[in-house]
Order: C-alpha cells, then sequence, then structure tokens
C-alpha cells in the first residue's frame, strides 16, 4: 500500500480538513496513481552495516520486587542535548554493564543477565554529531497531529503495529510475539511499576460498524483486545536504583515485551537510527494513544531535530500516553530492491530537563543503536544469525 507522503500531510494541508474515511480513501487513490507513475526509482537508502554482538554470558536470579508506583508519563532530567554530546564516550566495560539486563517474568520472578560485546569499537562509533538545539515544546504551534479513523486504515499496516500497554503507555509490534515501548512504562528506575507483573498489551479491535461523534465527522471510541505479556526484558542503563532517569538512563528508556501468544498481525522491522540528515526530508513518524484523545490513534510526522549518539529530538507533536511508540521511516532497501518502513527510535516522551535552575521542555527519542540493534533483535529471536545486518 502506497504511504501518504508527509510532504503532503503537512500542517497547513491538516488544518480545516475532516478525515473521514471518504476523504482519506480519496486521497489514498490519487496517491495510488501519482506512485504507480513516479515508478520505484531509489530515494534515500538504509545504510548496509554489520552489527556488533551482545552476547548474554550469565544469568542470575534476582530478589522479587515490588510493583508500588503507577508509571510515570513524563520524565525528569537535569542534562539536555548539549549536556550529552559533552558527556564521555562510554568505555568497553561502562557499555557492558548498560547492556546487561533484567527479565520480569510473569510469575514474578526476576533475573539478570550479564552479557559480553563483541565486535564494536567504541571510539570508532560515538563521534559526537553536529547539530543545533530546537525549540522545546510539547505541542509546537497548531497541533498537528490526526486521529486515524476508518477500519480500512485502523487494521492496516502501518498503523495496525501501533498497541496500547495496560499501565499508560503505547508501543510498536517488532515480532510475531514482541512488543518494543520505553522502559519507564513499566519501570521507573529504581522498581517496576504498579501493574507490570500483570501487564498487557491492547489491540485495536475491529468493529461491525464505523462508529462517529455526533456531528458526524469526529471518530467514535474504540475498542480494545488484550493479550498479557509473558516476560519482559529492561537494560541495566535504565536501572538507576534512584527511582528517577539520570543523565545515561535517558539513553536506555525501552523495553522489549514478549507476549503469552502471537497477535496474528504484521510487525515493523529494527532498523539501525540514520543520522537526521539522512532521513526522507530529514523527518520522521510514529503513531500511539495519546491521553487527550482517548480511545483513538494519534499519528503524527515531524523534522527531526538535534541528535547525539543515543537521542534524538524532535518537534513532534504528543501528549501522555504516546510514550514507547515506535518512531519509524521508510527508506529504500537497495539489496531487496524494495522500499521499507522500519523502527528507528521509541519515543521517550515529553521530558522535563533542569538547565541552569530553569525547567525546560524536549521531546525525544531514543536512537536504535548497533549495540541496541543487537540487544533487541537477540531478544526477539533468540540467535544471532538473523541480527547480523541491521
Amino acid at each position: 500500500m502506497y504511504t501518504v507522503p508527509e510532504s503532503v500531510l503537512s500542517s497547513q494541508t491538516l488544518r480545516g480538513f475532516c478525515f473521514c474515511p471518504g476523504f482519506l480513501m480519496a486521497l489514498l487513490v490519487l496517491l495510488l496513481l501519482l506512485g504507480s507513475a513516479s515508478g520505484s526509482a531509489p530515494g534515500p537508502q538504509w545504510p548496509l552495516q554489520r552489527v556488533p554482538v551482545v552476547w548474554p554470558q550469565r544469568t542470575e536470579e534476582r530478589p522479587a520486587p515490588h510493583f508500588l508506583r503507577p508509571a510515570q508519563l513524563e520524565l525528569n532530567s537535569s542534562c539536555g542535548p548539549e549536556c550529552h554530546k559533552r558527556a564521555p564516550a562510554p568505555s568497553y566495560w561502562d557499555l557492558r554493564q548498560f547492556l546487561s539486563y533484567e527479565t520480569l517474568h510473569s510469575s514474578g520472578q526476576l533475573t539478570e543477565t550479564a552479557v559480553g560485546i563483541y565486535g564494536f569499537d567504541a571510539e570508532a562509533f560515538y563521534k559526537p554529531p553536529a547539530g543545533r538545539s530546537r525549540s522545546r515544546r510539547q505541542i509546537f504551534g497548531p497541533d498537528s497531529r490526526f486521529s486515524i479513523v476508518g477500519q480500512d486504515f485502523l487494521m492496516n499496516y502501518p498503523f495496525s503495529t501501533a498497541v496500547k500497554l495496560s499501565t499508560g503507555c503505547s508501543g510498536t509490534l517488532v515480532g510475531d510475539q514482541h512488543v518494543l515501548t520505553a522502559a519507564h512504562c513499566i519501570h521507573d528506575g529504581k522498581n517496576y511499576v504498579k501493574g507490570a507483573q500483570r501487564l498487557r498489551v491492547g489491540f485495536l479491535k475491529p468493529r461491525q460498524k464505523e462508529t462517529y461523534g455526533r456531528n458526524g465527522t469526529g471518530p467514535g471510541k474504540m475498542k480494545f483486545q488484550w493479550i498479557r505479556v509473558k516476560r519482559t526484558h529492561v537494560p541495566k542503563g535504565w536501572i538507576t536504583n534512584t527511582g528517577s532517569a539520570n543523565d545515561i538512563g535517558m539513553d536506555y528508556d525501552y523495553a522489549l515485551l514478549e507476549l503469552k501468544k502471537a497477535h496474528k498481525r504484521r510487525h515493523m522491522k529494527l532498523g539501525i537510527s540514520p543520522a537526521a540528515k539522512q532521513l526522507p526530508g530529514k523527518r520522521v513518524q510514529f503513531s500511539g494513544f495519546d491521553n487527550d484523545r482517548p480511545g483513538q490513534l494519534v499519528y503524527r510526522f515531524c523534522e527531526a531535530g538535534d541528535e547525539t549518539y543515543d537521542l534524538l529530538y524532535q518537534r513532534c507533536d504528543a501528549q501522555p500516553g504516546a510514550s514507547g511508540s515506535g518512531v519509524y521511516t521508510r527508506m529504500w532497501n537497495r539489496r531487496r530492491r524494495r522500499w521499507e518502513r522500519k523502527v528507528i527510535g521509541i519515543f521517550s516522551g515529553h521530558q522535563w530537563v533542569d538547565l541552569s535552575g530553569t525547567p525546560h521542555e524536549f521531546n525525544v527519542a531514543v536512537r536504535i543503536t548497533p549495540l541496541k540493534f543487537a540487544q533487541i533483535c537477540y531478544w526477539i529471536k533468540g540467535n544471532y544469525v538473523d541480527c547480523r545486518e541491521g
């Protein structure tokens, strides 16, 4: 299915239009015709690179966690973009510690796994990217988000890959039984949040009839079908034992959920995050379940802004509830000779950063680096045969 180009869905285009199923279908048919006329000439391409190995070495059982505090949907930190850029590159031993991980089982059992890293040169990878600071607001000017309505769109890829967590966040399907989300949705940095042991993932449920608001133009509230989570993986880089995200923890705000049964939907592939300047139109996009639009799937796209090796600061409009959404882009795979969407980051959400005693706002996504790709892919596949190329 040909996707709606972000240049067509600009804030000016969105303003004043009703995104009802009829309008979207007409727009989609037009874009299909334009796409077939323009052919499939390669554009921005997925970079080909070998992926290092993050190999589990030993696993030990840990004391059972407590599930006391609700999930934090907004984070606090004393470190902004410039602070992260000035931070020294982590050593090999630092990376081993950060990429070791905890696994929470639905039975309540908690284990910790130490890892080894092979085929990775930290000095070659950790080079501070050039960039400039961006505006810091949760909603940037006119709200450019729009709700996806009509089952033909909600139930189709890529929108069908968006799921809702019972703790209030969003996530993205990245495997037949796996969901990628933000770590702070299930762990507050010190302990697992309330509801993490009985965590569920919600899938938008098809309806027999379309429902709309009283004026006939707004989307009706959707229902969810829920699947229990079997186990959860959280990197140790996120776990600070302080109950709040520290400067390093922000870089590791991601987690993988394994469901108790397959969801039978198409999932999105993982991809190593390119530099912002290499993204098509320098833009990213994602869909999630923002709290101010309950029961609705909200899509947005925006320009990528400042970046560090591990974080991407962007101008996507978002509200609490969208945290954990998979940030993705669409690029040309020259080896397979086709266009592919891949998840390149996890929307960490709206973060408050203390700069010289004054709070500032950032919208931040955690980039999928080669090491994170290797780790997450292993969590999904259970081997490295299918995880050697990002």
